[in-house]
């Protein structure tokens, strides 16, 4: 005997082996069609028959389920409830066959518009406007589905749907996984083996990796857009007040800075003492006169923290106008945070003349690296005949730095570390820091990279006098008890350099204190800093009850986190930008390049040339900075990758004798 049941929503025919029981109570051991052993209760069993076979009854009544009018079905159905073997009588007639009563129970129960399921094998039509709606729903299901497989179509053919285009970031970015343009674009992409930002570029709905990389950034860290409010700024006639109420400074004061730079946040100033020495004013850009702890603008920078830097573009922390009015640019005063040390004639420093005020400072020159960069050397500093702005003021600050820098070498060696050679080129090395410049020609972008000099006389004046004053303001806060943002470094590990809120030393600056301040107008916690050190310049002793954060404020706290994540995601993204336009400087001129690489660790290496790093398995088993030549071609914009071919290593007898044990 066969037994037409239910499973989980779908009509099956076992095979009856054994029974036990009579009437209500009876039950079989059954074989289903797959083979699997099941048992079943009478209540479970829809209808039994004997013949025809079961496979047979189950292969006809699914082909005849697809042909059964269910308008007509629903028409010949009672009001009230019904069993199946009563309506295949309505339907198909007083000698409805297994496999036709078989293949209405399938059409009842894949029909919930039209029927109601009341039971095992127990159905009731849904009422009139039940049924008008659901039908409306159907048919409004058939055309999505309809406009989707369009779509779909559409996208593998390469041409990006117009009705979308909208649509484009959030499909690519933070999709609702239920739409039908959701579905109909991952389709596409599974049907081309493409991925889903190939399939946007290939399309036309975004431009170029480019584009993808900058707004898959923008839109986790700037969802709202990079373009600042219209309207959030400093009121001029405020500004104008607080500058009437500051000393204008007897000093000329000076920046340097490479061509690139528009947030001029430091500047120097150099005033001979009578006694042969001089005073060393560090200034620094002010907008904490005027923003305040939880005003508009201090809004816009701890929701960004930070001035993002790129190639070829940033997205600043503060709106351009704010910027405009307190970049120390030459001209009118500025307002300024000012630090004054006095050092001697050799440039050794006075301690104890450490002086904070917010003032007036005239900035009689902003001086660009790159003009000047070459020009300062040890003989033109001491030179009557050099000719070049800020001579003998450089001269002052080059001597004194030195002796920074040597300070800072011997506490260095007390932390364990090896000393610093100032100036001094290490044969072998690597250049660390570049310059990206992209230009346009002929309608393409192209870029030039191109080392950046580190340990000249010119960035070495400007590191350590900020060294400086970033270790003076470090030590005002902790020296009178005020918290701030200070930058430690201790131990090992990969916490080892961190923001907190409590004064510790820096150990790779060998420093006992570092809070950085020296950029307020690019870095909140410069900022946050800023408005501590402006109470403590107004106040003095009684600052900590005036200042914006108190000790063990659970506000500073959270800033001190949310700028480490911040900086490092901003860090990274830099990172991965400076990574495409490398790969991007390799295509430009073809389809590949011929390089030389050093090999940097467990196969991990870097072109001479540019800051990019290509796994490269061949090198795993050299010693550190082996040298390979390469062919790098195959260039993914997209994934950041490449294919690299190398063809020959050089090992310098200097890195063999190294590596070797001793």
């Amino acid at each position: 005997m066969h037994l037409l049941y239910e499973e989980g929503g779908d009509i099956k025919i076992a095979t009856a082996q054994a029974t036990s029981g009579s009437g209500d109570t009876e039950s079989w051991q059954a074989t289903s069609l797959s083979g699997k052993k099941i048992k079943l209760k009478a209540k479970e069993v829809w209808l039994r028959f004997e013949n025809p076979p079961a496979q047979l009854v189950m292969d006809q009544a699914i082909a005849l389920s697809k042909e059964i009018d269910l308008q007509l079905l629903w028409d010949c159905a009672p009001d009230e409830e019904f069993g199946l073997v009563g309506v295949s009588l309505e339907y198909f007639g007083a000698q409805a066959s297994i496999s036709e009563q078989a293949a209405l129970g399938i059409a009842l129960q894949g029909a919930p518009v039209f029927f109601r399921r009341k039971g095992r094998g127990r159905f009731q039509r849904a009422p009139l406007e039940q049924l008008q709606a659901g039908l409306a729903a159907l048919e409004r299901k058939q055309k999505e589905l309809e406009r989707q497989a369009v779509w779909q179509q559409e996208l593998v053919s390469g041409v990006f749907p117009e009705s979308l285009r909208s649509e484009a970031n959030q499909l690519l970015f933070s999709p609702d996984k239920n739409t039908s343009a959701y579905k109909a674009f991952i389709a596409a992409c599974a049907q081309t083996g493409e991925a889903p930002a190939q399939l946007m570029i290939r399309c036309g709905a975004i431009d170029s990796p480019l584009q993808y990389h900058q707004e898959m950034f923008q839109k986790t860290h700037f969802p709202s857009g990079c373009n600042h409010l219209e309207g959030v700024g400093v009121d001029q006639e405020r500004l104008n007040a607080v500058i009437a109420q500051l000393p204008l400074a007897q000093v000329s004061a000076f920046s340097i800075d490479d061509a690139a730079t528009t947030e001029i946040d430091d500047a120097l100033s150099v005033t001979p003492l009578k006694d042969g020495g001089h005073r060393i004013g560090i200034h620094i850009a002010a907008p904490g006169l005027v923003i305040t702890k939880d005003d508009p603008l201090d809004q816009v920078a701890r929701t960004r923290m930070s001035t993002v830097y790129f190639p070829g573009d940033k997205i600043t922390m503060l709106p351009d106008s704010v910027i405009e009015q307190f970049s120390l640019d030459a001209g009118a005063p500025r307002p300024t945070l000012s630090i004054y040390v006095d050092i001697d004639s050799t440039g050794v420093l006075n301690k104890d003349s450490l002086q904070m005020r917010a003032e007036l400072v005239p900035l009689v020159a902003n001086l660009r690296l790159e003009e000047l960069e070459h020009l300062v050397t040890e003989e033109s500093l001491l030179s009557e005949d050099s000719d070049f702005p800020q001579r003998q003021e450089l001269g002052v600050l080059w001597q004194a730095a030195k002796l920074l820098h040597a300070g800072r070498q011997e506490q260095r060696v007390l932390n364990g570390l090896r000393p610093e050679q100032l100036g001094v080129v290490v044969p072998n090395a690597l250049a660390r820091d570049f310059h990206f410049q992209i230009k346009d020609v002929d309608d393409e972008k192209r870029v030039e990279i191109t080392p950046r000099i580190r340990g000249s006389i010119l960035d070495t004046i400007v590191a350590e006098w900020m060294i400086y004053c970033n270790s003076a303001s470090g030590r005002l806060l902790a020296d009178h008890g005020l918290p701030g943002l200070f930058r430690t470094q201790k131990g090992w590990g990969p916490l080892r350099t961190r923001m907190q809120t409590t004064p510790g030393p820096h150990e790779g600056l060998g420093l006992d204190y570092y809070a950085w301040c020296t950029s307020p107008l690019r870095r909140y916690s410069d900022l946050v800093n800023q408005w501590q050190l402006i109470a403590l310049s107004k106040h003095g002793v009684t600052a900590k009850m005036v200042a914006p954060f108190s000790p063990n404020d659970a506000t500073l706290m959270g800033v001190a986190a949310e700028f480490e994540a911040c900086y490092q995601a901003y860090g990274e993204f830099q990172d991965r930008l400076e990574k495409y336009w490398c790969l991007r400087w390799i295509a430009q001129d073809g389809g590949s390049k011929n390089l030389f690489v050093r090999h940097m660790k467990e196969g991990m290496a870097r072109v001479e040339l540019v800051p990019l790093h290509l796994p490269i398995p061949e090198l795993a088993a050299h010693p550190r900075m082996a040298r390979a030549e390469v062919i790098i071609s195959d260039v993914d914009l997209l994934q950041l990758s490449a294919g690299v071919r190398v063809l020959h290593i050089e090992v310098p007898e200097a890195l063999v004798n190294d590596a070797s044990p001793s």
